[in-house]
């Protein structure tokens, strides 16, 4: 997996974090369920990067983690 794609999962998967956080403390639910959306997409896309490099567990791994 190339560090470029690794980093912007890992920036996706932030993003979609502070945007839950912020959903939830203001009693925001679109905001939160876009949040969480946002986390599963970038859980979704470190799941094929780690199929590409043959890790299949930590597709599925990452698979679970975006179903969550």
């Amino acid at each position: 997996m190339g560090l470029k794609d690794n980093l912007s999962n890992m920036a996706e998967e932030a993003k979609g974090k502070a945007q839950e956080a912020v959903g939830k403390a203001t009693g925001n639910e679109q905001k939160q369920a876009e949040g969480e959306a946002t986390q599963s997409n970038a859980n979704f896309k470190q799941a094929g990067e780690n199929l590409k490099d043959g890790d299949v567990k930590g597709a599925f791994n990452d698979t679970k983690d975006g179903l969550s």
